[in-house]
């Protein structure tokens, strides 16, 4: 049974080679086979969320409401051994909402942007 607070559902679905395909996504233009979108979430092993601090918890902490404290959220992450992993995620996966690696959407903007510029700088 899934856990209906978890958003990597879809994926460890998937990743599991669960046979369920999603076939209301407005965004696709043509039937995706289930081994296009296991390839699709191949590109992060998603096996450190079983780590996570943040499994099993609510997932309203980490996708507060605008203006909401972050402040639980974030608690829970800075404890968790698997942060590193989680913010990459959401940095490589261009995650827009809630509390990543311990980081909000405004301060992984922030790490995306410098690290943009670390890259070009290093390119010149």
């Amino acid at each position: 049974m899934q856990d209906n607070n978890n958003p990597f559902d879809c994926a460890r679905s998937a990743r599991d080679n669960d046979t369920k395909v999603i076939t209301s996504m407005s965004f696709i233009t043509r039937p995706l086979d289930l081994e296009e979108l296991r390839n699709a979430l191949v590109f992060d092993d998603l096996a450190w969320h079983d780590r996570a601090n943040c499994k099993g918890a609510n997932a309203d902490l980490f996708f507060p409401e605008r203006g909401a404290s972050t402040r639980a959220a974030k608690a829970i992450c800075r404890e968790c051994q698997v942060r590193g992993e989680c913010l990459e995620f959401a940095l490589r996966s261009g995650e827009k909402f809630g509390i990543w690696g311990g980081l909000s959407e405004r301060e992984r903007r922030r790490v995306r942007r410098e690290r943009q510029v670390a890259s070009a700088r290093r390119a010149s």
